[in-house]
This record gives structure tokens, C-alpha cells and sequence, in this order.
């Protein structure tokens, strides 16, 4: 078996008392189908490398170096390394893993005849799932083994003692992912994945699920393509329907799920929409995860970097490493020894050939062995210590069980009990350049360890976003934001991060965008037009000072004169025959009522009080029943004057002021009672309504029983309807001064007031109600002085000719 030709190629070893191992993949096999008629070893036809692994093995050496020069680290022994290329392979991983615990040189598993070269530790990655075939191997051994990528959520493997992890479990850079999401309110998201088992069934398992129920919705979630070296064809019909759903997809912000190497599959992808559309519209938001690095074959060292420009990623806390770059720039082929990959990577990396290739090829650039590594393009190899690397650099030093120390830049490394480092993770943000180079710049930070509030910090200002954008933050929504004044509403049969935005209603604002629901302003505001604000209600009476509160006062003291003047001129004709036709105290009585009517419309005016409210009503209904049951009390004392002129009639014994004062306080008695119940059972009182207006407070009397109000309007209608009636029949009895014609118009002209005050009242709200019942007041008033009293004063001032007794007898005969 030892003369076997090994399956790892590529190897890179130095002697040592102890040994750290390595199981780091640097380059893809593209190799032929197996045909089992040779060595597995001799079917890989191709290597296809990626340079930024190989800063991963110089950290590596670069700590074994510097730990050796340091005599205070380890006194009298010498640490080495032996190193093995494991081509992103299980089959190769655990082939470097049995080579690992064999006699240097000799594949014999569990023998080894030697006291130098003591495997004490073994280091493995970028890939977790290669690592985890290395682990059930090495356990049995209790041998160290440190990876360098995250520690994924299973936990069968994180118990065992020599197992360490030196990145934090992946579900803490979830984390900070979500809350990095919710702190720009990129809610409408997509996913792209490469199928790495464990990983993936950690993100579709736990992590999308833990992003929903923390308020992220997915656009799509898509499956990479993996590969693009082999099975081309296929391959590129994968990435062609993922390019359509990057085009087709509304969501902005997408996060690249994956392991150390899938930007290599990311570009490759995004070349395919290049070949295939003139000038694609995929500008994303690219989020991408601690695992992942900017990795490139050879082919890909011209392609554009803009794609990357603006694209946020985690990385593991890091700082600079003194002696790290001098160390980089004296890397050379003719100085190292033992190094089976240098050679092919030299080539590849600086796209020439050592002499011993190019016997049989003309037309090719030559190797010198005295290129420099800073002259690469940092497409091809960077010169600054990558977080990959720098994890492998503090993985160097000797590991115990929840230890801690400070590695040479002064930074505190520690675990947990599960193995685990304890870490923080940097948010990075990728500015890219037109001639092949890029920055990685912090803008934050996630400190798993720190309270829910102080999870994440980051510093917005320093922020690039990508170029498409302008500068300006994107949004990343299924749909626009509900803005303050809106709310939203859910749509059918769509994700819950998308919604429709409605108007809030009367009474209600939102002062935030996408607000669930309106706010209930309080009783004494209302909503503005945007329905942002609240604004405090303007009190809303009918007040002295207002326009419509002087005019109906002006009517009432015009109207209020007009009465005293009307009563004037009756006391001065006092004996006339006019004044004294038809009971002159009647007249009287009726005067000083509708005096008092217009009068009362005063209370009806001003800030309501407990003393007005208790007597605008009831007053204003005692004293119109008096002046109404005065005027029926005049027609029937007409009908019967008539009646009583016949031969022989018994109406004369009903003639005479006790009728009339009979009818009066009657009907006046009635009227009081029934106020005096309302006054007893549920008097009117002052009141504060915020709900009727939208934009105002009414002060205002409230009626307390409704039912008594309407019971005192309705008696002061029949009294007009009966009076109306009467005088309606006794129109055409003969009367020299047309009194029963003038009491039937002026109660038509009151029925008519008081028929179409009801609708107006009803449908009127505020002062503008007081005002419809003080105009009806004043109408109906103005039309009983009007239609009954000024054809008097014609006659008594304008006519005296015809106020003569003679005249009446003449118009009776």
C-alpha cells in the first residue's frame, strides 16, 4: 500500500518535533469519469485553482514561523506542519486525514515508527462539511482539530473534547443578518444557495423560518448552480432560470447562503446573464455570510467587479497582522521547498510557465521564480490578511477547553463550552474599482454576546451603496410603504409583507409609516386632512360675536321694537273702535307674548348655562301656548259674536272676557304642566358633544327627555292647527277689519314655519340647530305680528276714517 500513489497531490510539509496538520482546500478537480482500470489519482486531468486559499496555508506558515522565532511560546521544540490540498472533496478529505495520522511519507493508518513529526493539532477548511469527515477520524485519536468556518447548528459533533470551532455557530450571524435587514426595513427579500448539506439544512430548517417569524418575506428562494467546470451544459440551463428569476424579482437586497467559494459560482452566473442579455438589470443588494470570501479562478481575473460594488458581507472580527505582508512579499519559488503546490500556483496566478512545462509549447511566457505577489491583481491574491486567514493564524496556538488568550495583535480569543469561538462579527461593505481591485470597508458591527438592543452598530454615513441606486439607501419592499395618514391592509392570497395602504378614517391618523392600524384621536381633537395629526376641536356655540349670532339678534330686538311700538300705539288709541273690537285685553295679552317670544330667543344665544337651558324651552313653550291660545281664543270669540246677532241664539251668555280668559289660561295651564313634568323627570342641562363634528366641540343644551320636547311642540301645533281650523271656517263671516282672515294666514304662515322647521332641526347639528330654532321662533313670531296687528295699525294710523263704530255695524249688517 505505501507504494501506492497517494490521491492528494499537492502537499506542503515541514519537520517538526510537533506537527500541526492541515486539510485546506485550495484548488476544483476537473477530472475525467472514473473507469477503476488505473489509480484514482491518475483520472484528475485538471487543476483549477483559487488564490485567495492560498493565503490561507501562508497563514498558517506565517504563525509556525513566528511561533518558532518566539523562544517564550515554545522553549526547545520546534513546531511543523504538514499540509494537504483536499480539492473540496470528502473522498480527498479523508485521505489527507489518514495520511495525517500515518508514518511522514508511508500510508499505513494507526502505525507510526517515529518519535519526531507529533500530530498534536489538525486544521481544516474553508469548507465545514469536508471538516466534519475529517472529525470522525481524528476523535478517536484525541487530536486538536480546529476549523476555520462556521460551526453549524449540530450539535452531536460539538461535544466532543478536541473539537473547535473558529468561527461563532452560524445561527448567531443569522442574527445579525435579521436585525441588519430590519434596520434598513428591507422586509422583501431572495435567497440564492448552494446545496452544501449541513449549511442548507440549517438555513431552509431553522434560518428562513426564524427571518418570518421575525418579519421577512422571501421573493424567491433559489437553489445556485454549482459547478460550472464540469457538466456545462447543464450547468448553464440551471443558471439561466435562476438569471430569470433575479430579473423578474421586485426584491432588491438578495443573501448569498453559502461556503467560502460560491462568488466564484455567483460570477460565473451573473457572466451567463451577461452572454445572454445585452445589459441585464440584476443590480442587487448583495448580503453575504461570514463563510464567504471574494474567490476567482484564473479565467475570471478580467471579468467586471462592478457586480460586487456596494454589496454588504459578515466577517469575523479581524485586525491587522504585524510582519504578515513583509512575509508576502519574500514568498518566492526557488526559496520554498516542500511545497507541491507553489509551482502550480505560481503559474496559474501569474498565467506563465516554469521551463520544465513548456518543452513541447512555443509562444508562452516564461517563470522567472522572482515575481512578486503584490503585483497581482487583487482579483488574483491579496496582500492584507483576510478574516479567513487571520482565523487560521490564531488557530496555530495550543487549544484547551473554554481557555482564553491574546494572540500577537492583542485581541482576546476565547470559547465556549461547546467548543465554539467567541466572537463578534464585522459588517463589511465592498467598494470595487475599475482596474481590478476593491475595499473592504467596516461600517458595523454584531456582537452576539450584547444585550438585543445593542446587537448590532453601524454607521450608516460610511455606507457606498451600489451604483444603480444613487447613492441613496434602496428599498427592498413587495410593496411602497403605507406613509403616515394610510394604514395597511392585508392582500389575499399574497405573503404577509405585502399590503394595500387605506386611508385612515374620520377621527383616526397614523403619524408613522406602515402602521397596522389608525389612532383614535382624543374626544377633543380631530384628524387633519392627511390624517397624520391630531388637532384640538375649536369650541362651537352661537355666540354675541359671530356673524349669524348679531343677526339673529338684530331680528329679535327689530321684531322686539316693532312689538313695544305696536303696543304703543294700541295704549294710545286705547278707546278706539278698533283697538277695543274683538276683546282688547287680548290684544294686549298677545302683544306682551310675542314681545316676550321674541325676547326669549335671546336665551337661545351665548354659552349655554344651567339657567338658560332649563328656561329657553320652556319658556319659549308657556309663552307661544299664550299667544296661540290667545289667538284661537279670538276667532272663537268671533264665531260666536256672529252666532250671537241671530234671533233668538243662546250663544250671548257664552260672550264676554271670562271665555277668553278661560281659553288662555287653559291651554297655558296645559302647557305648563307638561313643563313642569319635563322639568321634574329630566330636565335640560348644559353638555359638551365632541362627536357630532368632526372639527368642533358643541356646547349646547341637551334636552334630556326628547319625548317632552317633542310632547311641548306638538301641543303648541294643535293649538295652531285648531286655531287655523277655526279661523279657516270663520274666513267668511263678515268682519269690517278682516281679523279671522288675518289669524288664518298668520297660522298658515305658522304651520308652515313649524312644519319645515322639523327636517331642518333634525338634519342641522351644532349652533347651526339653535340657529334653525331661533329663525323658526322668530318667523312664526313675526308672521302672527305681522298678519293680525300691522292691517290694524294701517287703519288706527293711516286710516282713521274707517275706525269708527259705524263702520262696524255697516260691515256686520
Amino acid at each position: 500500500m505505501s507504494n501506492e500513489p497517494s490521491i492528494i497531490l499537492h502537499k506542503y510539509y515541514q519537520p517538526g518535533e510537533l506537527i500541526i496538520g492541515g486539510a485546506i482546500s485550495q484548488f476544483f478537480l476537473a477530472a475525467e469519469e472514473a473507469k477503476f482500470t488505473r489509480h484514482p489519482s491518475q483520472d484528475m486531468t485538471d487543476f483549477i485553482l483559487l488564490t485567495q486559499a492560498y493565503q490561507h496555508v501562508l497563514a498558517l506558515v506565517f504563525a509556525v514561523k513566528e511561533i518558532n522565532e518566539n523562544p517564550q511560546i515554545l522553549t526547545n521544540v520546534t513546531l511543523g506542519f504538514s499540509i494537504y490540498n483536499t480539492y473540496f472533496s470528502p473522498r480527498c478529505t479523508s485521505a489527507a486525514t489518514m495520511e495525517l495520522i500515518s508514518t511522514s511519507g508511508r500510508f499505513i493508518p494507526n502505525y507510526k515508527c517515529d518519535i519526531q513529526n507529533t500530530l498534536v493539532s489538525v486544521i481544516g477548511g474553508p469548507s465545514c462539511n469536508e471538516f466534519l469527515d475529517m472529525v470522525t477520524i481524528l476523535n478517536n485519536y484525541k487530536i486538536a482539530q480546529l476549523a476555520y468556518s462556521s460551526a453549524p447548528e449540530m450539535k452531536t459533533q460539538t461535544h466532543s473534547p478536541f473539537f473547535y470551532w473558529m468561527f461563532p455557530n452560524a445561527i448567531h450571524q443569522y442574527k445579525g443578518i435579521l436585525h441588519l435587514l430590519l434596520h434598513f426595513g428591507w422586509t422583501w427579500i431572495g435567497v440564492l444557495y448552494l446545496d452544501t448539506g449541513s449549511v442548507t439544512d440549517t438555513l431552509l430548517r431553522n434560518v428562513l423560518p426564524m427571518f418570518s417569524k421575525g418579519g421577512i418575506c422571501f421573493d424567491f428562494v433559489s437553489k445556485l448552480a454549482a459547478g460550472f467546470l464540469d457538466n456545462f451544459d447543464e450547468v448553464v440551463e440551471a443558471a439561466g432560470e435562476t438569471v430569470q428569476i433575479l430579473l423578474t424579482s421586485t426584491a432588491n437586497t438578495v443573501i448569498i447562503q453559502g461556503e467560502f467559494q460560491i462568488l466564484f459560482n455567483v460570477r460565473s452566473l451573473l457572466k451567463v446573464a451577461e452572454a445572454a442579455l445585452e445589459s441585464p438589470q440584476y443590480f442587487k443588494v448583495w448580503i453575504t455570510t461570514a463563510d464567504v470570501d471574494f474567490t476567482s479562478v484564473p479565467i475570471q481575473r478580467s471579468w467586471d467587479l462592478n457586480f460586487l460594488h456596494g454589496s454588504i458581507s459578515l466577517a469575523m472580527n479581524s485586525n491587522d497582522v504585524s510582519g504578515f505582508y513583509q512575509f508576502l512579499e519574500e514568498r518566492n519559488p526557488s526559496l520554498v521547498k516542500n511545497d507541491d503546490s507553489l509551482r502550480e500556483i505560481w503559474q496559474q496566478a501569474f498565467n506563465c510557465f516554469f521551463p520544465s512545462f513548456t518543452s513541447e509549447m512555443t509562444d508562452v511566457d516564461i517563470c522567472t521564480g522572482k515575481e512578486q505577489l503584490e503585483t497581482l491583481p487583487m482579483t488574483v491574491f491579496e496582500m492584507q490578511m483576510t478574516a479567513h486567514s487571520y482565523s487560521v493564524y490564531n488557530a496555530i496556538h495550543h487549544f484547551l477547553r473554554c481557555v482564553s488568550f491574546n494572540d500577537s495583535s492583542g485581541s482576546i480569543i476565547s470559547f465556549d463550552k461547546s467548543g465554539e469561538l467567541i466572537g463578534k462579527f464585522d459588517i463589511i461593505n465592498w467598494i470595487t474599482f475599475s482596474n481590478q481591485t476593491f475595499l473592504r470597508v467596516k461600517i458595523g458591527r454584531i456582537d452576539p454576546q450584547a444585550s438585543l438592543d445593542q446587537l448590532l452598530s453601524i454607521s450608516e454615513k460610511n455606507i457606498v451603496w451600489p451604483t444603480q441606486f444613487g447613492q441613496a439607501q434602496p428599498l427592498s419592499l413587495c410593496n411602497d410603504k403605507c406613509h403616515s395618514g394610510y394604514r395597511k391592509t392585508k392582500k389575499e392570497n399574497k405573503h404577509f409583507c405585502c399590503y394595500d395602504c387605506i386611508l385612515c378614517s374620520e377621527g383616526k391618523i397614523s403619524n408613522q409609516t406602515d402602521m397596522d392600524d389608525c389612532l383614535l384621536c382624543p374626544p377633543d381633537h380631530y384628524s387633519n386632512k392627511g390624517h397624520d395629526s391630531c388637532i384640538p376641536k375649536y369650541v362651537s356655540y352661537l355666540s354675541y360675536e359671530e356673524n349669524l349670532g348679531i343677526g339673529l339678534s338684530t331680528v329679535a330686538f327689530v321684531l322686539s321694537f316693532s312689538t313695544i311700538s305696536v303696543l304703543g300705539i294700541f295704549r294710545k288709541y286705547h278707546n278706539t273702535t278698533i283697538v277695543k273690537a274683538n276683546n282688547r285685553s287680548l290684544s294686549y295679552t298677545l302683544l306682551i307674548s310675542l314681545l316676550l317670544c321674541f325676547l326669549c330667543s335671546l336665551l337661545f344665544i351665548g354659552q349655554p348655562t344651567k339657567l338658560t337651558c332649563l328656561l329657553r324651552q320652556t319658556a319659549f313653550g308657556i309663552i307661544f301656548s299664550v299667544a296661540v291660545s290667545c289667538l284661537l281664543a279670538k276667532t272663537i270669540i268671533v264665531v260666536l259674536a256672529f252666532l250671537a246677532t241671530k234671533p233668538g241664539s243662546q250663544m250671548r251668555k257664552w260672550l264676554g272676557k271670562q271665555l277668553a280668559l278661560f281659553i288662555v289660561l287653559f291651554c297655558s295651564l296645559i302647557q305648563t304642566l307638561l313643563c313642569v313634568i319635563w322639568l321634574s323627570i329630566s330636565p335640560p342641562f348644559p353638555n359638551t358633544d365632541t362627536n357630532s363634528l368632526n372639527n368642533e366641540i358643541i356646547l349646547e343644551c341637551n334636552e334630556g327627555s326628547v319625548v317632552m320636547l317633542y310632547c311641548i311642540l306638538s301641543f303648541m301645533g294643535l293649538l295652531a292647527i285648531v286655531s287655523f281650523v277655526v279661523a279657516f271656517l270663520a274666513r267668511k263671516l263678515p268682519d269690517t277689519f278682516q281679523e279671522t282672515k288675518s289669524i288664518t294666514f298668520s297660522m298658515l304662515v305658522f304651520c308652515s314655519v313649524w312644519l319645515s322647521f322639523v327636517p331642518a332641526y333634525v338634519s342641522s347639528k351644532g349652533k347651526y340647530m339653535v340657529a334653525v330654532e331661533i329663525f323658526a321662533i322668530l318667523a312664526s313670531s313675526g308672521a302672527l305680528l305681522g298678519c293680525v296687528f300691522v292691517p290694524k295699525c294701517y287703519i288706527i294710523l293711516l286710516r282713521p276714517d274707517l275706525n269708527k263704530k259705524e263702520h262696524l255695524i255697516k260691515g256686520v249688517k
